[in-house]
């Protein structure tokens, strides 16, 4: 196997999206059609130029890919359908980031899409015994971390709503979030309680939703915009004693690893792109509560364990800031439509890399971080460069 030093540059050829929101009259497979014909026209080539499509989605049964791609019109090569929760569209972008570097394909689609079923997400990753007692309800289980979180840092129920304050604000700027209001701090703390600490405003919205990415090697580029070059694509899974692991929700206190497995995950992903999370102009993380943000910023390395509210308030992670957060909304505004999330992320740091972000772009943008947790557990990062 060919070692990272021996591989061509990948590069992201054309992106697409649609807007993100509840579309009861159409199915996940036309959504995902018209992700792939607006991927297609950014990135100036036809199906026939795509000789491999991987589709990451959670919900969309037996071959969910196919049938999306079957919108637009099926040629013949192989298509794979990726199933790896929240992380789909990432684990989907790293199968094909690997086999272009490799020089196994020179073009290849990456899709993200996903309808989610109304009510409570219906996790299945526990074992039959959790489920039978309720332990996949994910407010709950997010709020018992939320809880640990803020007994450890001293975080607050008000520093958790500056990050809904700041993700609605930034959806505000995004035509495809699914949210496009800002809400005030009052709001956010007025609204119902869902699972101590979390209150509704605390919850990200689930949503329908789809996003495509074609990649490329340099040669087959058409686009002529800013390339943006794919300098690593990490994905790992949960490690023996981590509180996410399998059937586990709370870590071993006699086993714990020295790390967990996004901490892996990111220090996998600033050595594949040779540079420490100093140098990251962009992030979006994975808020799939307004907490998770917060935790999220200091295991990625953007900020030192327990620092990330003194932060948030003082507006690091705003526009503007010291290192932007989640500029599209992120999950609070953007929506989580589980298999397309990753894709969405992605989708975001194209477009500021290019410096096509419009109201929400982020001066001199030259590195951008994308982070999704999926159940299993698996962490994904990706880091582009401009």
């Amino acid at each position: 196997m060919k070692s990272l030093s021996q591989m061509r540059d990948v590069l992201i050829a054309g992106v697409g999206m649609t807007r993100w929101g509840s579309f009861a009259e159409r199915t996940c497979h036309e959504i995902g059609g018209e992700a792939i014909r607006n991927t297609l026209a950014d990135a100036q080539m036809g199906l026939g130029d795509v000789q491999a499509v991987f589709s990451g989605s959670v919900y969309q049964g037996t071959g969910a890919g196919h049938q999306a791609v079957k919108e637009i019109g099926l040629t013949g090569v192989p298509i794979v359908n990726v199933e790896n929760a929240c992380s789909s569209t990432a684990s989907a972008l790293r199968l094909a980031y690997q086999s272009v570097a490799a020089e196994i394909y020179d073009v290849v689609l990456v899709l993200g899409m996903e309808k989610m079923p109304r009510g409570p997400i219906p996790s299945t990753a526990f074992p039959d015994w959790k489920l039978k007692h309720g332990f996949n309800m994910q407010p709950s289980n997010y709020a018992l971390i939320t809880q640990q979180y803020m007994h450890k840092t001293g975080a607050s129920s008000e520093d958790i709503s500056l990050v809904t304050v700041k993700n609605r604000q930034n959806g505000s700027l995004n035509p495809n979030a699914r949210f496009q209001a800002p809400v005030s701090l009052e709001e956010v703390m007025a609204s119902r309680m869902v699972s101590t600490p979390l209150q509704l405003l605390h919850c990200s919205p689930l949503a329908d939703g789809a996003v495509g990415i074609i990649v490329s090697s340099r040669d087959k580029l058409k686009n002529a915009e800013k390339p943006v070059t794919i300098a690593a694509s990490v994905l790992t899974s949960a490690l023996y004693g981590d509180e996410y692991g399998p059937g586990d929700l709370v870590g071993s206190l006699k086993y714990p690893p020295a790390e967990n497995f996004a901490e892996l995950s990111a220090r996998g992903a600033y050595e594949e792109a040779g540079i420490g999370p100093e140098d990251i102009d962009v992030a979006q993380v994975y808020d799939a509560v307004a907490a998770g943000e917060l935790w999220d910023i200091e295991e990625l390395g953007l900020c030192p364990e327990g620092e990330a509210p003194a932060r948030l308030r003082r507006g690091e992670f705003n526009l503007g800031g010291r290192i932007p957060v989640n500029t599209d909304g992120g999950l609070m505004a953007r929506g989580h439509p589980l298999g397309a999330t990753a894709g969405g992320q992605i989708y975001e740091l194209v477009l500021q890399l290019r410096e096509k972000a419009e109201k929400r772009q982020v001066s001199d943008a030259r590195i951008g971080l994308a982070h999704a947790m999926g159940a299993g557990g698996n962490s994904a990062v990706t880091i582009l460069k401009a």
